[in-house]
């Protein structure tokens, strides 16, 4: 019996419900196609919004719902989210309410200065109650904090993901795991366990297009 074709799976993404996004759900829907996933997370911040806008659009691929949580101390991603997880709470407080929605907790980006990432002392402390840690990220300027995100995931057991972290039409896609197919929570992690990272990173210049959207933000711009 033949093995079960492989999957890809984009699995940290933002929409314009983020404030530094000027990705709209159907540009992602049509980027998603083009780009030959099968399987996108969006995940906004500190809004399941854009996840559920997506996933109401989408037709022939998977979508996971989930969340970029800015933390006391440093972003985490909830997947495989129902509602919104309040920002601001402690990385513990906010890894307990993703798992009381039935999400899984992930690390985004870690050992990323340049951003909100969750540092490794508190990583260390929730490492019984984190589910996997983002070892290839396509916005990372230095592609040595990838490589320390994979080897802090070995180090503990921990399956790894991959991203684009689009916010922007073109970078959808470009970071992905080649994965079996899943269902959902249940069966994901020994998915992406057994999966391969694929990807590449973003010119550090498409950092610009994130200043760009918080300006417009700021200004007064809503997504509609």
């Amino acid at each position: 019996m033949s093995a079960p074709k492989l999957i890809r799976a984009d699995l940290h993404n933002h929409t314009y419900y983020s404030p530094d996004s000027i990705l709209s759900p159907k540009q992602v829907v049509e980027r998603a196609r083009r780009a030959g996933l099968d399987c996108i997370a969006i995940t906004d911040h500190n809004t399941v919004r854009g996840g559920l806008a997506v996933r109401e659009i989408a037709d022939g691929f998977q979508v996971i719902v989930g969340e970029e949580v800015r933390t006391a101390d440093g972003e985490v991603l909830g997947l495989f989210l129902t509602e919104d997880v309040p920002r601001g709470l402690s990385a513990r407080e906010t890894v307990a309410l993703i798992k009381e929605q039935g999400g899984l907790v992930g690390v985004p980006h870690p050992f990323d200065h340049l951003r909100s990432a969750l540092n490794e002392a508190e990583m260390e402390a929730l490492i019984g109650e984190i589910d996997f840690i983002e070892a290839l990220n396509s916005r990372i300027v230095f592609a040595v904090h990838n490589k320390l995100a994979l080897e802090f995931a070995r180090r503990h057991d921990k399956p790894v993901s991959a991203a684009s972290d689009a916010h922007s039409a073109r970078e959808v896609g470009r970071s992905y795991v080649e994965m079996p197919p899943f269902t959902g929570p249940g069966d994901f992690l020994d998915s992406l366990r057994s999966g391969r990272l694929v990807g590449r990173l973003s010119s550090p210049m498409i950092h610009m297009v994130s200043r760009y959207a918080t300006i417009r933000h700021r200004l007064g711009w809503k997504p509609g």
